[in-house]
């Protein structure tokens, strides 16, 4: 039977993996942080139908010959080139600027993806599209140690920021040095204890032939606050039943009366309001009650062969024995990419790229179903010698 027809075979087939390749990067030139792939063609075995010959002084050497078998697929390859951002304005959605995969667990074991559009399910865990669940690290009071395996991702919707007792305080502006002696300027503030019970920290400012003096009526506490050219000449902290109040910032220039407690330590209670992902993967979550709070962090991971991973459905990834096992880091780190919060990682499909590989792969199919009916042709030829 003629090679040709053969050749031919091999031709449809490598060329229909190509259509086939083509034709799934099309279909998914709208999948979030879907990476296309491309076809590597390779020849077959080839026929030896004349051996090498070695030159001598007679004669020259002789070159093999050989007739080739057809074309077979070498490898087909995953493109993880960085795709486009597309912006979205949810806060669940990252997109990973530079190299790196989200981690993430389902049916088990643990995949990979680029795709990052998460949010929280009823549990409070953050989850995929299609509900695997995010990996990283939660918090322990404010703390996040990367150091320990990464785990599920779970902010409770009812998180609690715990009470925090005022511990210090700040005072802040001017003392009028205009003022006359026993003028007398109340400042106060809010405070809270370990329960985050609400106070009120009051300071009695009283002017003096030497300058001011402050005191704190509760507990007693009393200090003496002494200006040359508007500037004290030794810093004052007073300790107020357990709260010290840095009054070293406080001026004494003519005519303004602006002193004022302007900052404490302390907080009631607070529940979570909102949350917002930084570049590191940190989630960071605002409470009623002011303050922000470190609740988790998203883990990263990267590998020594990317394209060694095995692609697992889903825009998912799972370790080959060809992509080294998975390297877990952090977002921002040495080799491993950001995170852009409010924007999702576009498929990198080149529609025009595709669309010409289509034309290739279409000809290549073409030109070789053309040797398989030449070849018959020549075959029934010679079943017509017969006649």
């Amino acid at each position: 039977m003629l090679r040709s027809l053969f050749s031919g075979i091999s031709g449809l087939r490598s060329h229909q993996t190509m259509l086939d390749t083509t034709g799934n990067n099309i279909a998914n030139v709208n999948t979030a942080g879907f990476k296309g792939s491309s076809v590597l063609f390779e020849d077959s075995l080839s026929q030896v139908v004349g051996e090498a010959g070695i030159p001598d002084a007679a004669t020259g050497g002789q070159n093999p010959a050989q007739v080739g078998l057809g074309v077979q697929v070498g490898g087909i390859r995953t493109n993880f080139a960085q795709g486009a951002a597309q912006t979205t304005g949810r806060g669940g959605d990252l997109m990973i600027q530079g190299d790196g995969f989200f981690a993430v667990r389902a049916g088990g074991e643990t995949l990979y993806t680029r795709a990052g559009g998460f949010s929280f399910d009823g549990q409070g865990k953050m989850v995929t599209a299609d509900g695997a669940l995010v990996q990283g690290w939660s918090a322990q009071n404010g703390a996040v140690d990367t150091g320990q395996a990464p785990g599920t991702i779970s902010i409770p919707q009812d998180l609690v920021s715990a009470a925090r007792a005022t511990t210090t305080s700040t005072a802040t502006g001017n003392l009028p040095s205009t003022a006359a002696v026993g003028t007398q300027l109340v400042r106060d503030i809010a405070v809270y204890d370990a329960q985050g019970t609400k106070t009120s920290l009051s300071l009695t400012f009283t002017r003096t032939a030497a300058g001011w003096d402050v005191a704190e009526p509760v507990s007693g506490a009393t200090g003496a606050l002494a200006f040359t050219d508007g500037r004290q000449t030794a810093g004052l902290t007073l300790t107020a039943g357990g709260i010290a109040v840095d009054l070293s910032a406080v001026t004494g220039f003519a005519d303004m009366s602006t002193v004022a407690l302007t900052g404490q330590n302390g907080a009631a209670a607070g529940t979570l309001k909102s949350y917002a992902i930084t570049a590191d993967g940190s989630i960071v979550g605002t409470f009623s009650n002011g303050r922000t709070e470190t609740l988790a962090k998203i883990a990263m991971a990267t590998f020594a062969n990317a394209e060694g991973l095995e692609k697992a459905g889903g825009t998912t990834y799972r370790a080959s024995v060809n992509s080294g096992q998975a390297q877990i880091g952090e977002a921002g780190q040495a080799g491993v990419g950001s995170l852009l919060s409010g924007a999702l990682e576009m498929s990198n499909v080149d529609l025009s790229q595709e669309f010409t590989n289509l034309i290739v792969a279409q000809r290549g199919f073409q030109a070789s179903a053309r040797v398989i009916t030449t070849s018959d042709e020549v075959l029934q030829e010679l079943t017509n010698l017969k006649r």
